[in-house]
């Protein structure tokens, strides 16, 4: 049954979570007094249609329905989840939560995006406190993992535990911040390092753009994957984190930096640091820096996938998650996804070694289809690909929705023949074939043998079905 989300607030973390929502499978109902809301959110719609499937080999569930409500009553009746994502003001917030919890199911969760307002100043005053947490996320929401879950005494076990659920059957990693503090868990770092970034600026010894180099080509892309403990716990060599504490710790009573101390935020600053940024990013829309940014985060994402490390991981874990129904056809419809931007070259189109790729995984796909699975597989027997021809007959780009149509050939004895389309989803574009030559192998000997009984019997149907059609 599908489940149905309540954004509060269509701003740009507003629009995250609904994309997230939406492009998961839930329908989403969105209220914002903004008449530019529904253009707004559109906006952040196609960047995260473009950028989220990509992260991922096969097709997300259908997108669920998106409508927008000119009350809260009409918009929280019935939601499993309420995301509240207003400014952060918080008279404002309590006057929320107010309307919304006199329409709202008891058993609703109400997820607050606040980054600095504490879970218990957000219960106070409520109707029912049990149901509101802080869920805040980090921007893009419809890319980036973590969310910083933080409750109080009064949240039940039951509701925590159901949160968690939903935010990783998102995609999401919960961190269960279980002591609540301003500001939470990342924040706190983001302002120790805006602070001191403000300080290099006012003194003039860098600029905004010196200063993000710093970041991007150096501890950025190691915090990415490690974060802070792991990649110092390197840095101390065999003898590991104790040895880095025993070596770097006395630098901390150094006079680096100016944590404890914050530049006056003048006019004249403000307007040094604007104009800074405006010479590093200015020739750029934020729509094109918000494509960039994605196109960035998916390369970066998907090869954290290939290593099965950190986010990468967590995009790997939701993947099997999403369920794919494979029927005989004919034909079989092998493979649906997006093609992801990492996936193209100079050229500007997919280059060739990924057609190869594709039509891999579309075998893999008939491989499943007769049995030939992942545990058949850890049995020590599998189908090798002894030939291949593949035809390329049109371009293929970043971000379209291509198809992979199938039929086997050739079905007898150790010899498994498919013959493979992959089709452009928006017009039906015959892109490239490929005629796929297998035989059955023994893993162990690393020669052909004969196949299951079960197995061959499933491979003589498909031709056989696949001839005749």
């Amino acid at each position: 049954m599908t489940k149905t989300a309540a954004i509060i607030g269509g701003g740009v973390i507003g629009g995250g979570w609904a994309a997230r929502f939406l492009l998961n499978g839930w329908d989403v109902r969105v209220f914002d007094p903004d008449p530019e809301a529904a253009r707004k959110i559109d906006a952040v719609l196609a960047n995260a249609r473009h950028a989220l499937p990509m992260l991922y080999d096969v097709a997300l569930p259908a997108e669920g329905h998106l409508t927008f409500h000119t009350t809260l009553s009409e918009t929280v009746m019935g939601a499993d989840w309420i995301q509240e994502s207003v400014p952060e003001r918080l008279d404002l917030k309590h006057k929320v939560f107010q309307a919304l919890q006199e329409h709202c199911d008891a058993g609703a969760i109400i997820g607050s995006s606040t980054s600095g307002f504490k879970p218990s100043e957000l219960q106070d005053g409520a109707a029912r406190p049990e149901q509101i947490v802080v869920t805040h996320p980090f921007n893009p929401v419809y890319l980036l993992p973590l969310i910083e879950l933080v409750t109080t005494e009064k949240n039940p076990p039951a509701l925590i535990t159901r949160a968690k659920d939903i935010l990783t059957s998102l995609g999401h990693f919960p961190l269960h911040v279980r002591r609540e503090i301003d500001a939470h868990i990342a924040d706190r770092f983001l302002e120790a390092v805006w602070r001191e970034a403000l300080w290099l600026v006012k003194d003039g010894i860098a600029t905004t753009e010196e200063i993000d180099n710093a970041i991007r080509y150096g501890f950025g892309l190691r915090w990415g994957q490690m974060g802070l403990f792991e990649t110092y716990r390197i840095a101390g060599g065999e003898a590991g984190m104790k040895h880095f504490i025993d070596q770097f710790g006395p630098c901390l009573s150094w006079p680096w930096t100016k944590l404890m101390d914050v530049p006056e935020l003048t006019d004249e600053l403000a307007q040094m640091i604007a104009d800074q940024s405006d010479a590093q990013s200015g020739h750029l829309s934020i729509r094109e820096l918000e494509r960039k940014r994605d196109n960035n985060l998916v390369a970066m994402l998907r090869a954290l996938r290939q290593q099965g490390n950190a986010a990468g991981r967590l995009i790997n874990q939701h993947q099997q998650t999403i369920k794919t129904t494979l029927t005989d056809g004919p034909p079989i419809t092998s493979a649906r996804r997006v093609i992801p931007a990492d996936w193209t070259d100079y050229n500007g189109h997919m280059n060739e070694g990924r057609f190869g790729q594709l039509f891999s995984d579309a075998a893999d796909a008939v491989m499943t289809l007769v049995g030939a699975d992942t545990a058949y597989i850890a049995g020590g027997l599998s189908y090798f690909t002894v030939e291949n021809t593949i035809s390329f007959l049109a371009e293929a780009h970043a971000g379209e929705h291509i198809r992979v149509e199938t039929r086997v050939t050739q079905g007898e004895g150790k010899k498994l023949r498919c013959f493979h389309e992959m089709k452009r989803e928006s017009d039906g574009a015959l892109l490239a074939t490929s005629d796929q030559f297998m035989l059955h192998v023994d893993l162990k000997s690393r020669k052909s043998c004969d196949p299951r009984a079960d197995v061959l019997a499933r491979v003589v149907a498909l031709a056989k079905k696949h001839k005749e059609a």
